[in-house]
């Protein structure tokens, strides 16, 4: 069996801690999640077409 690749800084501790808060959130607990990242400031939130989204992660990693 393959070892699991995380990104830096990430290891199965914390991968564990991410799923347990999602898991364990009430719905309205995420929808006000969500709603709270649509309203962030210094970030926008827009629809992509699926087939340019490998093109956009490319331009935003290369930033």
């Amino acid at each position: 069996m393959r070892k699991p690749k995380y990104p830096p800084g990430w290891d199965e501790e914390r991968v564990k801690r991410v799923l347990a808060h999602y898991e364990s959130q009430t719905e309205e607990e995420a929808l006000a999640e969500d709603e709270a990242a649509y309203e962030a400031e210094g970030q926008t939130t827009m629809e992509v077409p699926t087939e340019l989204v490998p093109k956009v992660r490319e331009l935003i990693a290369n930033r």
